[in-house]
């Protein structure tokens, strides 16, 4: 059964509805820009919105995200589509939702947890900017001296693109104050649309920008070579590097999105089941000639600010969408530019996370850094998987480095010819220098104990610290004794073994994180 609204709160109907018209108004230019990114056709790109859309809309999980094809795809799949063509570009979108469906199954969501707040402020501020500079590619007309160049509008048009931008923030902002009888979004491009209709104003429109004329989506196998073993085995080199990015790009996007939704509507998605449903749109896009796509933070919260809070909103965008291709394509492009442009920096401005900035100075130099790095790695390269996973690196250095100098160790003696060493701390990689500093085993006495009762052994670089510290009081020749270490410490000691007496009485019965256990 589907869950058609987030924990079983109730939705309006009509509220869904009118939202996800909202949504499939902001989706066409967006998806026509993509479309020339990846240098495919636009109905590519409008077919993968509609795809994507309705199915992860559908079998996802997160209602009310909406999902589509995305920029951040789009600048990777440039690559693909330029050296072998759009037809290895569907076969890689196939494969990509193939992994999606097997990282979803295996459980891989629940891992975005391991995203550190600070990142997750970097990605949304950096998202935002470049929502913010894909727009200003519309101030950008044909050279009217002719050829490809475009340049920046002049005169008349800028001022009137500026002062329709300017009407439709001011509609979306104020008029949730006095009705929401309709979305704030959908009403700003009615009003902007008739203005321009009725006045005959300059302003350029969605037609100036590609015809989005067109059927509904045929079923294509991606025509790639395949006659033998051979063949198979060279396209998969081809494109399994391309299917793995697009693939961890689109979860990761998908996932922090999911997250952010999440937070705005004080409810919880569920990440595996969105990978499979990820995965299973983009195998649909590949066998339906689309370029495949992930979840839309900028139209996603378009949907949540408009009233969007469960599936209907994100199957009617979708249905709408197709609706435009099918039988309203000329009426929809006649939408101004100016409108949707004025959509998308509301989205802007609800999206920045502006409280960062009032908290830099508050918060450690090392989250600041992380969330500015964030930021602007998402604006320079575009890719959201590049810079988080930097973010995260950064992060979880940053937590080795603290973490490394907090073991201490409490000494005392029970007689003349005996010491106790009471650790403190987690014994890792990162410690394991400050470890070995804290022994003296050439004016210890004979008989020294490793109370390890509040100290925790997390990785294989702590059992050899241990195997090392054993061999240095063999060496002076005396004993040491290991106490309350974990079984599984006990089992993965090499050469302490059979240099040190282990005593097993309560010992504590947690795992340590080491392949040798796997």
């Amino acid at each position: 059964m589907i869950d058609l609204c987030p924990n079983n709160t109730p939705c309006n109907l009509k509220t869904e509805i009118l939202s996800g018209l909202t949504v499939a108004l902001a989706l066409v230019p967006e998806a026509i820009a993509f479309a020339f990114v990846a240098q495919v056709d636009p109905l590519v790109a409008l077919y993968a919105a509609f795809i994507v859309g309705l199915i992860t809309a559908t079998l996802g999980g997160r209602p009310g995200m909406i999902s589509g094809a995305t920029g951040a795809l789009a600048v990777i799949m440039t690559g693909l589509v330029v050296i072998h063509g759009v037809e290895y570009l569907f076969a890689a979108v196939v494969l990509m939702g193939l992994l999606q469906i097997l990282f979803g199954l295996l459980r891989l969501g629940k891992f975005i947890r391991l995203v550190p707040h600070p990142v997750m402020l970097g990605f949304v501020n950096g998202l935002a900017i470049v929502i913010f500079l894909a727009q200003i590619g519309q101030f950008k007309i044909p050279d009217p001296q002719g050829g490809d160049n475009l340049v920046w509008m002049e005169g008349t048009m800028l001022w009137t693109m500026i002062g329709l931008i300017v009407l439709t923030m001011t509609i979306i902002h104020f008029l949730p104050k006095y009705s929401k009888a309709i979305p704030a979004p959908l009403a700003g491009i009615l009003v902007v649309s008739t203005l321009v209709i009725v006045l005959g104003l300059p302003a350029r429109t969605v037609g100036d920008i590609a015809s989005i004329a067109g059927g509904f989506p045929e079923f294509h196998i991606p025509m790639i070579p395949m006659s033998s073993f051979s063949e198979v085995l060279d396209v998969l080199i081809i494109i399994f590097p391309y299917s793995l990015a697009f693939a961890a790009i689109g979860l990761t996007e998908s996932l922090l999105t999911l997250t952010v939704i999440d937070e705005m509507t004080g409810t919880r998605g569920r990440g595996n089941k969105e990978c499979v449903g990820q995965g299973l749109a983009n195998v649909t896009c590949g066998f339906f000639g689309s370029m495949g796509g992930c979840a839309m933070i900028g139209q996603s919260m378009i949907n949540v600010n408009s009233g969007g809070r469960g599936r209907v909103s994100g199957i009617a965008a979708a249905l709408f969408l197709l609706s435009f291709i099918m039988f309203a394509s000329a009426l929809i492009a006649k939408i101004p530019l100016a409108a949707l442009v004025g959509v998308m920096f509301m989205v802007v401005i609800g999206t920045f996370e502006w409280s960062s900035f009032r908290i830099l100075g508050k918060i450690p130099k090392s989250d600041a850094f992380i969330l500015i790095s964030v930021s602007a790695i998402t604006v320079i390269t575009d890719n959201l998987a590049i810079a988080v996973v930097i973010g995260v690196v950064i992060a979880a250095l940053v937590f080795a480095w603290n973490h490394a100098k907090h073991i201490t160790v409490h000494v005392t003696r029970d007689n003349e010819d005996s010491k106790v060493y009471e650790l403190h701390g987690p014994l890792f990689f990162g410690s394991v220098h400050n470890f070995q500093e804290l022994f003296d085993p050439k004016n210890d006495p004979d008989d020294v104990v490793v109370e390890f009762k509040y100290s925790r052994v997390s990785d294989h670089s702590g059992i050899e610290a241990i195997d090392t510290l054993a061999e240095r009081y063999l060496s002076a020749d005396k004993r040491l004794h290991l106490r309350h270490l974990s079984p599984e410490c006990r089992r993965l000691l090499k050469k302490a073994g059979n240099l040190c007496e282990v005593n097993v009485i309560e010992d504590p019965k947690y795992h340590v994180a080491d392949d040798q256990l796997a």
